[in-house]
């Protein structure tokens, strides 16, 4: 826990340095003249650091200790000395030592304050308690130090709490494919879990230089990584990526050099901007600047983009300057894709996510709606803890919940990587027995805060006629609630397309090409809690201009016995309205359908019915009512599919023939139908 070691080295200077001969609390010339020497070698550098001698200066001090062991202004510069050469153990030490001195006094209390804060960053929670409370009886006490050291007895009340109740937590290195004796941080995941992108700070360069590396699953082991094309990777710092659900999209942080550049023919706006490149077939367009407005004069960094891909949260960095926890401020914000792909300006989140110190690490689950994110300004363990927030229906933000101990320490935690299923995280570690000083390790999600399951559907658009594959838009829309969740593109070399779904829920699927009839299917994402297998769906598309068999409008939906449209079906229709605009020398026929259950002229009666409610709201949508007809014809002329190359007809006699309940209530469904027929 770094936080207050700003606070820390200022009140040490200003309590101590400034003391003056005849001053000092001792009555031994010698002890005396020890210090003067060790403070004298602090204000001299080190020719081989450029530093204070510090090392030279401890020397002293000790001498001056043996001269008189209760002389309290030596164990004062002793723990500064060791604290400015980052040995907090040593200065906490010395510290305790001061405190239990028969001769110690003092008036401001500063060195409880100073206690507290050492012993709280190196996880003594009890004892920074005490040392926090002591202080808290001192008056004249700065405002500042005030409300930290609040801070600081709230968190150690909050960590011993904790630590009685502690969440389930085996972390498990991920291996030696990933992690080398470099660092590596910052995991992203395809969400088919086939390809693990890291970044790493790469042995023989300068200490920023950061690659990325892509470790294949190969049977359940992340393969060794290998690294990113060179167009991706430069001689400048690439990190923090990460990829859209399909994996052809990838958005990644490029920081400015000394020279001003942020890599061959790569644009920025600050210290770091994000950049993105696409997978197109098997190779990574060169990346740009971010379109939109998204980077600025400060830096941009750790992008998470939504599984739609039209969502960025990421974090934005201002240089506040306010010493202490918050000396280097960063903010969540986010950002949402504009109709022409760019991104629009970028809001911060709101303030019971964002605080006035800093928050980093921030990632979007593909459930849409569960953030996961580091801070150092909400109550934890210490340094920066992980916590969640989950989006509600009217759009705000749950307050933010800590992960927990032990997955949250006195330490930093970040980089958290969650799993599509939300069983399984990854974060990156330097504890002992690793590979090298930072490490990718993954763990068990406990129950309490996974986010909704969700599993990755996968699909193929082509050409019905040729089979060749294609490039479709497409969108995914929850039909209880009407709200489009996906809309993306399939890959134009080989007509595949990737996404996340959260479970349990019904969607309707919109699939459009110049060139061809809009394709639609609805479909009941039900799914047992233990599976893994991606629902796949193939798209066939059928050109404008061939004379077609039925075409369904799958998200046409009536209330049970009605005629009435239900509110789901409007994307579908606007969406046939608009191509029916585009495509204006088009002819078609309308037809209800049913299932051959209950009477067969109220049937009858019921699809025409249907089919003209269609008709009529295709005509106040501005479609010519001359190009289009409407007919009904109950269960007279059942669905088909073709199962090994032979046409099935789904029949009464035949659907009685299905060996379930469930099947039988199936085919009855797929008979109940609205459809076009493009007419020659």
């Amino acid at each position: 826990m770094k936080k207050y070691l700003f606070i820390l080295v200022a009140l040490i200077a200003g309590s101590c340095v400034t003391a003056q001969p005849g001053q000092w609390h001792t009555k031994s010339k010698k002890a005396i003249k020890y210090v003067e020497q060790a403070m004298a070698l602090t204000r001299e550098l080190d020719p081989r650091t450029g530093q204070p001698k510090y090392e030279e200066a401890l020397v002293y001090v000790d001498k001056a200790l043996a001269k008189d062991p209760a002389f309290s202004d030596a164990y004062f510069l002793q723990a500064e000395f060791n604290l400015n050469l980052r040995r907090k153990h040593d200065a906490m030490k010395s510290y305790q030592t001061l405190i239990e001195l028969p001769t110690f006094k003092t008036s401001t209390g500063y060195v409880y304050f100073d206690l507290a804060a050492l012993e709280l960053s190196e996880g003594y929670y009890e004892e920074a308690l005490v040392h926090a409370k002591k202080y808290d009886t001192y008056k004249n006490r700065p405002e500042d130090m005030v409300s930290e050291n609040l801070w600081m007895i709230k968190t150690c009340e909050f960590a011993i709490k904790a630590k009685k109740n502690p969440v389930p937590f085996k972390p498990e290195n991920v291996g030696s494919g990933v992690n080398t004796a470099d660092p590596e941080y910052f995991p992203t995941l395809t969400v088919d879990q086939k390809e693990l992108l890291f970044t790493r700070r790469v042995t023989g360069t300068s200490s920023w230089q950061e690659d990325f590396f892509v470790s294949p699953d190969q049977d359940g082991y992340w393969a060794t990584g290998r690294p990113m094309p060179r167009n991706i990777n430069t001689s400048n710092n690439e990190g923090a990526p990460t990829f859209a659900p399909d994996g052809r999209t990838l958005i990644f942080v490029g920081c400015i050099d000394q020279r001003g550049s942020y890599g061959p023919g790569r644009r920025g706006f600050g210290s770091c901007d994000l950049f993105i490149t696409q997978k197109i077939g098997k190779n990574w367009t060169d990346p740009i600047n971010l379109p939109g407005k998204v980077n600025s004069k400060h830096w941009e960094t750790q992008p998470s983009l939504s599984s739609d891909g039209r969502t960025l949260y990421f974090i934005r960095g201002l240089v506040r300057g306010k010493g202490g926890r918050n000396q280097r401020n960063g903010d969540i914000y986010v950002s949402k894709m504009n109709e022409d792909g760019s991104w629009a300006e970028a809001v911060p989140l709101p303030k019971n996510i964002n605080t006035e110190y800093s928050e980093s690490s921030v990632l979007i689950h593909p459930d849409g709606k569960t953030l996961y994110f580091s801070s150092n300004g909400h109550l934890g363990m210490g340094g920066y803890d992980l916590y969640m927030s989950t989006l509600q229906d009217d759009g705000s933000w749950s307050d933010p919940k800590n992960l927990g101990y032990p997955i949250n320490t006195h330490d930093d935690e970040n980089s958290l990587l969650v799993y599509a299923d939300g069983k399984l995280a990854v974060f990156a570690s330097d504890r002992p027995g690793g590979l090298g000083s930072l490490d990718l390790y993954q763990f068990e999600m406990p129950e309490s805060i996974q986010p909704t399951k969700t599993i990755y559907m996968t699909g193929t658009v082509y050409d019905i006629v040729t089979e060749k594959k294609l490039g479709a838009d497409f969108k995914l829309i929850d039909l209880e609630t009407g709200k489009e969740v996906v809309r993306s593109t399939s890959d134009p070399i080989d007509g595949s397309f990737l996404v996340t779904l959260p479970i349990n829920k019904n969607y309707g699927l919109f699939v459009k090409r110049d060139g061809y009839l809009p394709y639609s299917i609805n479909f009941d994402l039900q799914v047992p809690e233990n599976s893994e297998e991606p629902y796949h769906i193939d798209v066939p598309l059928t050109p404008v201009g061939k004379p077609s068999i039925e075409n369904i409008l799958a998200n046409v939906l009536f209330d049970l016995d009605s005629d009435k449209l239900r509110k789901e079906s409007f994307v579908e229709l606007n969406n046939f309205a608009a191509f029916m605009k585009r495509n204006s020398d088009m002819k078609i026929e309308l037809q209800g359908h049913t299932d051959a259950q209950g009477d067969d002229a109220h049937n009858l009666d019921l699809s025409k019915r249907r089919a003209k409610s269609v008709y009529e709201y295709l005509v106040k949508q501005g479609v010519d009512s001359k190009r289009m007809s409407h007919e009904g014809y109950g269960e007279t002329k059942p669905s088909k599919f073709y199962k090994d190359g032979e046409e099935v007809v789904r029949t009464e006699e035949w659907i009685n023939a299905l060996p379930t309940d469930k099947e039988k209530r199936s085919a009855h469904q797929e008979n109940r139908r609205t459809v076009y027929i493009v007419k020659p």
